[in-house]
């Protein structure tokens, strides 16, 4: 019995696993980039546009002169914070798309496809930039059926780096207690990713995030990394 169990297990960890699992040998699933020179830190964020954070969030990059990686939902882009995703396109960065529901995986290929070809669209009508392709689920979560329809659609699905996520392990988030672990684990190609939005609660606080990206570019610049899109 226990073994039945114990393969129940790793089917469902292989398809919900939000790290590298049995599933991602399809190698439809991107958790870093190619090394090379100079050693690259892709900085990631996820669940905007925040109204309230992504604007800041933005002047901290330009300060920097950095380019990153958005990955928006798409029932936050409105009216309002389409300037916002405008803007982050027209500073240099990359702009992909992201869930907010772990629903998308148990979608069939043919939904999934048709799920981002339409947030596509909208955001380039709404911007007048279309995003890359490149596709973000909810908390990592993917499926097989995910897989193929995002896949049909031309999208990789974007993951990242082992510990390097601003989940904190039921501690306050500050960047006093994340930048030392993101930067001790930082190493070419890596992906790294914050929030600046929230799947639920679009204006969420999230001036940790904002402050956390001010203090860990100059500390992963001092270890010799530049940032990539």
């Amino acid at each position: 019995m226990w073994l039945i169990l114990a393969g129940v297990g790793l089917f469902i960890l292989a398809h919900t696993a939000p790290f590298p699992f049995l599933l991602d040998v399809t190698k439809r699933t991107i958790w870093r980039m190619p090394t090379g020179a100079p050693p690259t830190i892709y900085l990631t964020f996820d669940d905007g546009p925040n109204p309230d954070a992504t604007p800041q969030l933005l002047d901290v990059l330009r300060r920097h002169r950095v380019q990153a990686t958005f990955f928006i939902i798409d029932k936050h882009l409105t009216a309002e914070t389409a300037p916002i995703v405008r803007r982050a396109f027209e500073d240099g960065h990359a702009v992909g798309l992201h869930s907010h529901t772990r629903a998308m995986m148990f979608y069939r290929p043919v939904l999934v496809s048709s799920t981002l070809q339409e947030a596509a669209a909208r955001m380039e009508v709404m911007t007048g930039h279309r995003p890359c392709y490149a596709f973000r689920p909810h908390a990592g979560h993917r499926s097989i059926p995910m897989l193929m329809g995002a896949g049909g659609a031309g999208y990789r699905v974007i993951g990242w780096g082992w510990m390097l996520w601003d989940f904190n392990f039921f501690r306050e988030k500050t960047p006093e207690s994340l930048v030392p672990r993101l930067v001790r684990k930082a190493s070419p190609g890596d992906i790294m990713v914050i929030h600046d939005g929230h799947h639920v609660d679009p204006r969420a606080d999230r001036q940790y995030a904002i402050d956390t990206v001010d203090t860990v570019i100059p500390e992963l610049r001092a270890k010799g990394f530049e940032f990539g899109r």
